[in-house]
């Protein structure tokens, strides 16, 4: 996952409260952030003056003035390697050398950050947070997130000294390699100790800036004291310092957020104000803190400290021995110092009581609480209640027709009560989207309680949030919602969803042309495409209440991989032949004339369409076709079946094959074959009528009839 990122980040996110190891503090009352913004941030400038590109005089004398002034303070902070250092100075210095040497021997990663950032690293995770290395996945841990991932050596180095069994000195030697527990971005489903994946290219460029007032707003919205997020402030990026084209004051842009702000001077080697700043958040708890830390990009390197030549490569031997000097780091490579080993081997003792302590006091929680316990062992677990599924409606053909969004309704409604994991809403569109959970109110600062989350114009924060809720806990079970072509404001979030195993439930109306006058701006085309591709992610189009029903077990069913829902504004009939148990095979016949597996002619349509290849079929057959009628709503779980029951569908003899699709027809000759024809839209919509651009658009029977009859 190596990305090229242009910013230079650290964030911590520290959601349940946090207490300092060994205190009599602890953290009983667990509330969740539902927040995981991620924080640009800017410092440090360019090793030369000669290096600054043209701009305008006054700038660059700007620029060259500071840089001057900021390489002297850097020499000043750097450790004397004569002096003796402290055991905190030695464990600091540690950490910074096992991110050096790991990208050194991999001759790729990103050396700057970790440097730069070890010393706040120590102190959250040496003094300040709370967990269990033995049990990553301790419900009650506090959660660290580093938005900037490509500096996750940093966060590799501190898992293995905490005695993290998933960090091991091998993988440390074998980092960014092929089956290592150390890839060059911290992935969840592959290391034990990280929270979420994070810093993907796009997540990089579109997550800094949008979740950074999307999140981040929520979170002050909501008044998320326990969240505090750590801002590497050192001033470098890709290009240079960050001047060059960012010059706004986040101090005053997150105060306005309605977060507190602290601004640690000396990020380098002020570890009482780093430990001040993080008592002084602690004690705010009606909003999040963002703790502003002044590092130094590459803190140590004698001639790249402070410079963007330091952000992403290795630092090369010469450089290494010179930050060794410099450090008065006299050890092998990735060595860690037997008092510093010690002194950190506490923590699985540590973390392990902490533990048994909560559990005492749930085990005293049960008691005394019996159903609100068994609820919250649900969502610790994520085992559903037994029967869950009953509670799904189910619909005949005499049903009266509906859009599917008010069949999703219906299901999210039914799934509140047997499900107390489910919870969301939408991007300010819940009364279009149709996703209120009528039975309870808005989650809000002084309603926690409640399940409705009112999102706001937030697509991309909306989709992270859920991402986050989906990851802290199994049994959570988010969904959001908007209209389909809206994806594209929030695909990196999705895409994040994918890849971090996070089941959210995407419920995306106004699926296709069939929302009408709206136009081409509203009306997705090559979205079911697109989300196709996408690798871990269903994307579901169902076609009447039943189909609505099955995918909605299957979403709920899938906890480590989330579900696109694609709805229809329109009213659709229920369809004869439909089910529950259909959709989880993903593409199912629900009416066939034919014998022997060899129907004429196959008629495949999704969601609104089905319908059509239903009439089409009616009229074929009355001409004497053996015509088959399959509902296609989901090519992922289609292809997870066998290949006996695939053939039961789609026999290979069977070459007469239409498609229809109110979307590209773009990947459905893997399904037609080269004999077959797909009916789709490969051009933008219009603005008219849902019924006038059907047809002025060939999304009709007629179409799948004439289609039909030249195939077979």
């Amino acid at each position: 996952m190596a990305s090229t990122s242009s910013l230079s980040l650290s964030q911590a996110l520290l959601a349940p409260a946090i207490s300092h190891h060994g205190s009599a503090h602890s953290s009983d009352h667990h509330r969740l952030s539902l927040s995981t913004p991620s924080l640009p941030s800017f410092s440090g400038l360019k090793s030369t003056p000669s290096s600054i590109p043209l701009t305008t005089s006054s700038l660059r004398r700007r620029l060259a003035a500071r840089q001057q002034t900021q390489i002297r303070a850097a020499a000043v902070e750097t450790l004397d390697a004569t002096a003796e250092t402290s055991l905190v100075e030695k464990s600091v210095n540690t950490i910074r050398f096992l991110a050096i040497d790991a990208v050194e021997k991999a001759n790729s990663g990103h050396p700057g950050l970790p440097m730069g950032c070890a010393p706040m690293g120590h102190i959250l995770y040496d003094e300040i947070m709370r967990y269990n290395p033995k049990n990553p996945y301790w419900f009650n841990r506090d959660r660290f997130v580093l938005s900037a991932g490509h500096g996750c050596m940093l966060q590799y180095a501190l898992l293995h000294l905490a005695g993290y069994d998933s960090v091991k000195e091998e993988d440390l030697t074998s980092f960014r390699q092929w089956g290592s527990k150390t890839p060059g971005h911290p992935e969840n489903f592959e290391t034990p100790g990280v929270e979420v994946t994070t810093d993907t290219l796009y997540w990089e460029m579109v997550v800094k800036w949008r979740i950074a007032n999307e999140a981040c707003s929520l979170a002050g919205h909501w008044g998320l004291g326990k969240l505090i997020a750590f801002y590497d402030d050192n001033h470098i990026s890709i290009d240079g310092d960050t001047a060059l084209a960012f010059t706004e004051s986040v101090d005053k842009r997150f105060e306005g957020l309605g977060w507190h702000v602290i601004w640690v001077k000396n990020g380098n080697t002020g570890y009482d104000e780093i430990r001040a700043a993080i008592k002084e958040a602690k004690a705010v708890k009606d909003k999040p803190t963002l703790i502003k830390v002044t590092t130094t990009i590459g803190f140590g390197s004698p001639n790249k400290a402070n410079s963007y030549s330091v952000h992403g490569s290795a630092l090369g031997a010469k450089e290494v021995d010179a930050t060794r000097k410099n450090l008065g780091w006299p050890y092998e490579p990735f060595h860690v110092p037997e008092d510093v080993k010690k002194h950190w081997s506490r923590h699985a003792a540590e973390g392990a009581a902490l533990e048994a302590k909560w559990n005492a006091k749930f085990a005293e929680y049960q008691k005394k609480y019996k159903e609100e316990a068994a609820e919250l062992k649900s969502i610790i677990t994520g085992e559903l209640p037994s029967g869950w599924e009953k509670a799904l409606p189910t619909y005949t053909p005499e049903s009266p027709a509906e859009a599917t969004r008010n069949l999703s309704q219906t299901n999210l409604n039914a799934l509140a009560k047997v499900l107390p994991g489910l919870l969301g809403g939408s991007a300010d569109l819940a009364s279009s989207n149709m996703t209120l959970l009528k039975m309870f109110g808005d989650f809000q600062k002084d309603t926690p309680e409640e399940r409705n989350v009112r999102f706001g114009v937030r697509e991309h924060g909306m989709g992270a949030i859920c991402n986050g809720i989906a990851l802290h806990s199994p049994g959570l079970i988010p969904y959001c919602a908007t209209f389909f072509v809206f994806t594209d404001y929030m695909r990196a979030a999705i895409r994040i969803s994918a890849l971090s195993e996070a089941g959210v439930i995407y419920v995306m109306t106004h699926d296709s042309i069939g929302l009408g006058e709206d136009g081409p701006t509203h009306q997705p085309i090559e979205h079911l495409a697109s989300f196709r591709a996408m690798p871990n992610i269903l994307m579901l189009r169902p076609a009447d209440g039943n189909e609505t029903a099955g995918a909605y077990k299957v979403a709920v069913l899938n906890r480590k991989r989330p579900s696109i829902l694609a709805l229809s504004r329109q009213k659709l009939p229920n369809l004869a032949g439909t089910s529950i148990e259909g959709v989880e095979r993903g593409g199912y016949i629900i009416s066939d004339n034919s014998s022997g597996n060899k129907p004429d002619v196959i008629l495949i349509g999704t969601g609104s369409e089905l319908e059509i290849a239903a009439k089409a079929a009616e009229e074929l057959r009355k001409g004497g076709k053996a015509v088959r009628v399959v509902s296609f709503v989901s090519w992922e779980l289609f292809d997870e079946q066998s290949d006996a029951y695939k053939e039961s569908v789609l026999p290979a003899a069977v070459s007469a094959r239409v498609s229809i699709e109110a979307g590209s027809t773009f990947g459905w000759e893997k399904i037609v074959g080269p004999k077959g024809k797909a009916i789709g839209i490969d051009r933008f919509g219009a603005s008219a009528p849902a019924g006038k651009i059907y047809k002025e658009l060939g999304i009709t029977a007629e179409a799948v009839i004439a289609a039909a009859k030249e195939v077979s």
